[in-house]
């Protein structure tokens, strides 16, 4: 597991994530944790929110859970953004980190 989980605490709802997105990347997925932030490469560019919009597909996919249970906290128009991750507990989100 991940040594420094200080990206991610757990909340009643779920983990609340820093995730610092990637986009135009070559590929989508989650990269690991690196500088106090889950990274999380999409293909899109960030435009009409079309890198967010993938963004939750791509969170929704590792995690296996809803779209409609990856919620934005904060940091919509910015590349650093803090998400909700609803009924993902923290020891989830480490293991998806060190994957």
């Amino acid at each position: 597991m991940a040594e420094n989980a200080d990206f991610a605490r757990e909340t009643p709802e779920g983990a609340v994530v820093e995730v610092r997105a990637q986009p135009r990347s070559s590929r989508a997925g989650v990269a690991g944790a690196a500088a106090g932030a889950l990274r999380v490469r999409v293909r899109s560019a960030p435009v009409d929110g079309k890198a967010n919009k993938e963004l939750v597909e791509t969170l929704a996919d590792a995690f296996d859970i809803p779209k409609s249970a990856v919620v934005f906290l904060s940091g919509e128009t910015s590349k650093t953004k803090r998400l909700l991750l609803r009924g993902v507990p923290l020891a989830r989100v480490l293991e998806v980190a060190d994957a």
